[in-house]
């Protein structure tokens, strides 16, 4: 079983003038195996920071992330990250871009045809593997990254924004395919978004930052992502303690942003 823990994460980001940017301060929480938390906040709280931490991109100032009981200390195939643009290789067929991270490992073709094949299908791409990632819609592009990020089979899955630039009718579905592939496959994922309702549907966890410094203001956890699991989403949203949800957590970030309007205001 593995598991995520972040410890007392910091984030100070140094300014040529001098001043400083506190983008996290002192962020701790634990991750069981299998978990799907959701991470929500108004613009500066640090999200994708945080984010970038796990994922190994940046080093904390202070504190430190831990999986499977070792340091995170860069970036590593244990962890895979899923972007709001696919970041795939435009020139290559969806099956050569599914294809990638085993093929860099070494892995023969014989070994990752069939676990590419199985995640087309399951992704709903097994008739489009020979077409080149230009050829596809926004919505398509997104599940070639899930079927490549999962191809790598990473212990945790990270999700920055990965619906958001996707049309309503689109970004349903794909939040049903993230539900069907958490349950099926088993993997911790850590997904960040603007959306109160997408966090709430897909956040068996939900964790709402506060910003400057950005930091833990409230967690929940919810059964939405188990009850969307294979089914109608919108039946979901009409449960009496979803809307109960949405406007308590609505008002949380309208007050937080509305402190952050003042404190510009002072200053100018």
């Amino acid at each position: 079983m593995s598991t995520l823990k972040i410890d007392n994460l910091s984030m100070r980001f140094d300014l040529p003038n001098g001043g400083h940017v506190q983008a996290l301060k002192d962020v701790s929480l634990e991750l069981q195996s299998g978990e799907l938390m959701s991470v929500l906040g108004p613009s500066g709280c640090g999200k994708t920071t945080l984010l970038n931490i796990v994922a190994g991109f940046l080093a904390p100032t202070e504190g430190q992330i831990v999986l499977n009981d070792h340091k995170v200390t860069g970036p590593d195939a244990e962890r895979g990250m899923v972007f709001q643009q696919g970041a795939l290789f435009e020139w290559m067929s969806v099956r050569d871009n599914v294809s990638f991270g085993p093929r860099m490992k070494g892995e023969s073709k014989k070994t990752y045809t069939p676990t590419v094949d199985h995640l087309l299908e399951v992704v709903g791409l097994k008739d489009f593997k020979d077409k080149a990632i230009y050829e596809l819609s926004g919505g398509m592009q997104q599940r070639v990254a899930l079927a490549r990020c999962l191809a790598n089979d990473p212990d945790v899955i990270l999700m920055d924004e990965p619906l958001g630039a996707l049309d309503a009718l689109t970004r349903e579905k794909m939040q049903g395919l993230v539900l069907k592939l958490w349950k099926e496959t088993g993997k911790t994922i850590i997904l960040i978004t603007h959306s109160v309702e997408e966090a709430l549907l897909l956040g068996e966890r939900l964790l709402v930052m506060a910003p400057r410094p950005g930091r833990i203001h409230k967690e929940y956890r919810l059964p939405f992502a188990d009850l969307g699991v294979g089914k109608d989403l919108r039946e979901v949203k009409k449960h009496p303690e979803f809307s109960q949800r949405r406007e308590e957590i609505l008002e949380m970030i309208w007050n937080m942003e509305e402190e952050i309007m003042g404190r510009v205001e002072e200053s100018a």
